[in-house]
């Protein structure tokens, strides 16, 4: 298992455990979840990409394991996800360069 699959599961562990805390909260999240990745004007795994750019500008690293995971599963490219995050480095500068640079990483080891 590669580093990013380790760390991929630790979040998805800590979810879990959250989602056990705070059952209701956690059934609303994941209802908002499924609705904001059904196919629509975009597919799936374009709707996983848009949510791989946010997470990159916000600079949340677990969102980005979770992002890209979804994003692969669905049948994303690589070039595609390459497009996003240059969109996600102009609209977050600096740190977007940092997180893009993990999101590329973590699409390559998962």
């Amino acid at each position: 298992m590669s580093d990013a699959e380790t760390r991929l599961q630790a979040a998805k562990n800590r979810m879990g455990t959250f989602s056990k805390a705070a059952g209701k909260v956690m059934q609303g999240f994941q209802a908002v979840a499924k609705a904001a990745t059904a196919e629509g004007h975009f597919d799936s795994g374009q709707r996983e990409l848009i949510a791989v750019a946010l997470s990159v500008a916000k600079g949340c690293d677990d969102c980005i394991l979770y992002h890209v995971d979804a994003a692969k599963r669905h049948g994303a490219s690589e070039e595609a996800l390459i497009e996003v995050l240059e969109v996600a480095v102009e609209m977050g500068g600096g740190p977007a360069v940092m997180y893009a640079s993990r999101a590329l990483e973590t699409w390559r080891t998962l």
